[in-house]
């Protein structure tokens, strides 16, 4: 899914009431290295997640707390090891993923700027999110992706055993529905499986996306940059079909694989398939090896956590 789609959906949903948290914004939820995180700062980030969950009970709303908490203190050490490392994010490098999201989703400036006020963010905002986001992916491109190694034999083995499944990737786009909470889902995706409804009906009166007009286009699928879970499911799927219902985020959703300009689907050569297999198979590897940074880094830091 692109990343805006992402982003407006989290956003759609507005603030739930929290627990007790709420009367504490002036004080601190955690101190990293010196760098204070404050319950305002903590409440704001975890607002589009307990909104998603729609958490209503104090069990379910500190459990969310306490996992976006982590994800703070992380960013803080990794932007802490981007520094020492003297690694940095131009201005232009933001630009550049701006005009992206925006093209992917079919988006003029202005149409941007005024999707982005609408769900409560400012280009500000949403700027320093991004620079962010690249910032944490440079890090750990350097420090995991140095150690997450693919031989050979395992893309070899893989493609023997997957090999009636991997189509020509190659201008593939995906289409996104995610379903209303009212949407008959299972009526809809029956209808799509029987040919009664086309995908981009579908989309333009049951998705909740602000690019349902556009048939739930995300542009052309950036397989490098799937993670594990929505890697391995487009992998599966034949170019041209849509998938069953699954849930994203607690919504009902489908994805749509297809060629904008239709034509042929062929199976790719070993030699074609190797980046696309090499990237399925380096994703468990780099979780397991982001895990194990994400250890190092918190067990070097000083953690202060005031919750």
């Amino acid at each position: 899914m692109s990343r805006l789609c992402s982003l407006l959906l989290l956003l759609v949903l507005t603030a739930l009431p929290l627990t007790s948290h709420a009367v504490q914004l002036g004080k601190i939820a955690a101190v990293v290295n010196g760098k204070v995180i404050t319950m305002y700062d903590l409440q704001r980030a975890a607002v589009p997640e307990l909104a998603q969950a729609r958490a209503k009970d104090s069990k379910t709303i500190d459990r969310i707390m306490r996992r976006v908490l982590d994800n703070m203190i992380l960013d803080i050490l990794v932007a802490q090891e981007a520094k020492r490392l003297k690694i940095t994010i131009s201005k232009s490098e933001v630009d550049d993923r701006i005009a992206e999201i925006m093209k992917q989703n079919r988006l003029t400036k202005a149409q941007f700027e005024a999707q982005l006020a609408k769900d409560g963010m400012s280009v500000k905002e949403l700027r320093s999110r991004i620079e962010r986001q690249l910032l944490n992916q440079r890090v750990l491109g350097v420090e995991v992706g140095r150690r997450t190694v693919v031989l050979p034999e395992e893309v070899k083995a893989y493609y023997e055993e997957h090999k009636d499944t991997l189509y020509d990737r190659k201008g593939l786009h995906m289409g996104v529905l995610i379903y209303h909470p009212k949407a008959p889902a299972e009526t809809v995706a029956g209808q799509l499986a029987r040919g009664e409804i086309s995908f981009a009906s579908a989309c333009a009166k049951y998705s909740v996306l602000p690019n349902r007009d556009k048939g739930g286009d995300t542009g052309p699928v950036e397989w490098d940059k799937l993670n594990q879970e929505w890697g391995e499911r487009l992998s599966k799927m034949k170019p041209g079909t849509v998938s069953n219902i699954f849930m994203n985020k607690g919504f009902k959703t489908q994805v749509y694989l297809f060629r904008p300009e239709g034509g042929p689907y062929k199976i790719m050569t070993l030699k074609e398939a190797t980046p696309m297999i090499t990237g399925i198979l380096r994703q468990p590897k780099s979780k397991d090896r982001f895990d194990e940074y994400a250890a190092q880094l918190k067990k070097k830091a000083v953690i202060d956590i005031r919750l």
